[in-house]
């Protein structure tokens, strides 16, 4: 049977995948086992409910405020804010736990339901699982004065606006920031913070109605902030997701600065002052093979991981480490945030440019991006990848061929009949060449009827 929980939370369709019963009986389990602690110490638990605004949040948070309070557990429903403004604020005010609803990048009719564990962290596989487990039981039916509260956060956004300033050592006046908040939960937050330090702000997607989140806008739609950018005369560009737990950028010029660019420059900068625990920086393999290249060059470590921030998260904890992310933008500054948070990403990107008085291009520029060809070949035994020796014999060839000039990365789907092909070389047609080869050979080794 397949597992309830995916890499971040539960997610579907909401209506279909995700219904008001299911949303429910899920908080009711949740309060079962993220509520333990409080009640062994004979104190009522208190969680922290928030979404972002696509419209069937309305339905799931009020699902879930329902299922958490008649299971003995007290609300404090934040509304609409960015998932790191929820992880932050389970922390800061000491919660038992909290419960975002939201579906990231995902269109509007997506929706998910994600927990995080006091302190603000993401939940452990095995908490999860037992959350899972929780559901095929009895649930707690607390009555009278033992029946939870539900009440408004007031000032969530306030606090969490309060924290991300104090973050910043320097003010951005005289920067122009351009913001796309993806018709998200930054919409109303993330222009004010930038203005708030300085900044002057031109913003777009700033105006949800439930439906048009991430719609041809956000960090996986860049074309229209690029455009923004240059018919502005905007010093840089800052593009969100729907739950603001990511950040890319467009530099002055238009050019998309991603993820991996973004953790370069960061870490120099953290390097520079000081503040880059054991002067080490943690993504995953994804990552661009030039980010390596650039750490080696000024003498920073990279710890890579599998790909998701959760791992990303993991090797910080265990290694006690300060900085660390993704390519596709989740940031995480173990100083400041749990999680990815794509305005605390944004405003230290800003920082670096007023403190230095470098361009985001020039600051970017200290990372060469290599040409990268990723091929999804579909139809294939994912699970027959391990094993094959002839596409294993055909990796090692084609990495003694690269040498160090770039690399081979296959990758099976989590759930899919999907081999990743990843190529990086030096030059675009080398990779191009090499992963068509691989994906010919994945092609013809694992392929299986649909």
């Amino acid at each position: 049977m397949s597992r309830l929980f995916g890499t971040d939370g539960v997610r579907g369709l909401a209506g279909l995948d995700i219904t008001a019963e299911s949303a429910l009986a899920l908080a009711q389990g949740a309060a079962l086992v993220l509520g333990r602690h409080a009640r062994q110490e004979g104190r009522r638990p208190v969680a922290v409910v928030a979404r972002d605004p696509r419209v069937s949040g309305e339905f799931i948070v009020a699902a879930v405020s329902a299922g958490l309070a008649s299971s003995g557990i007290d609300v404090l429903d934040a509304g609409v804010i960015p998932t790191p403004a929820a992880a932050y604020l389970v922390a800061s005010i000491g919660a038992d736990f909290g419960v975002m609803v939201s579906a990231s990048h995902n269109p509007a009719p997506d929706n998910g339901i994600k927990f995080f564990a006091t302190g603000g962290r993401k939940l452990p596989d095995a908490v999860e699982d037992e959350i899972e487990t929780a559901l095929g039981g009895a649930p707690l039916r607390p009555i009278g004065a033992e029946v939870g509260t539900v009440r408004r956060f007031a000032d969530a956004e306030d606090r969490y606006l309060v924290h991300l300033l104090g973050t910043l050592d320097v003010s951005l006046k005289g920067l122009h920031v351009a913001l796309d908040c993806a018709h998200g939960a930054a919409a109303g937050v993330s222009p004010q913070a930038f203005a708030d330090a300085g900044a002057t702000v031109t913003v777009m997607g700033n105006d949800p109605d439930g439906i048009n989140i991430n719609r041809e806008v956000g960090s996986t739609h860049l074309e229209q902030l690029r455009e923004l950018v240059v018919a502005s005369g905007a010093d840089l560009g800052i593009a969100h997701d729907g739950d603001a737990d990511r950040c890319l950028a467009i530099d002055a010029a238009g050019n998309v600065v991603d993820g991996d660019q973004i953790m370069a420059l960061l870490a120099l900068s953290a390097k520079r002052r000081g503040l880059l625990t054991d002067n080490t920086l943690v993504a995953t393999v994804m990552s661009n093979l030039g980010l390596k290249v650039a750490m080696d060059e000024h003498g920073i470590a990279l710890v890579q991981t599998a790909v998701g921030d959760r791992y990303v998260l993991e090797a910080l904890g265990e290694y006690g480490l300060s900085l660390g992310g993704e390519q596709s933008g989740h940031i995480i500054f173990s100083a400041h945030a749990t999680t990815g948070d794509g305005i605390l990403t944004g405003l230290q990107i800003a920082a670096e440019m007023a403190r230095t008085g470098r361009s985001l291009q020039e600051l970017a520029g200290v990372m060469q991006v290599y040409p990268q060809v990723l091929i999804n070949v579909t139809g294939v035994d994912r699970l027959g990848l391990r094993g094959n020796q002839q596409i294993a014999d055909a990796v090692s060839k084609a990495e003694t061929e690269l040498g160090e000039q770039g690399r081979v990365l296959l990758r099976p789907s989590g759930t899919e009949k999907i081999v990743r092909v990843m190529v990086e070389a030096n030059e675009q047609h080398r990779a191009q060449s090499i992963a068509d080869e691989l994906a010919d050979l994945v092609r013809a080794e694992l392929s299986v009827s649909a």
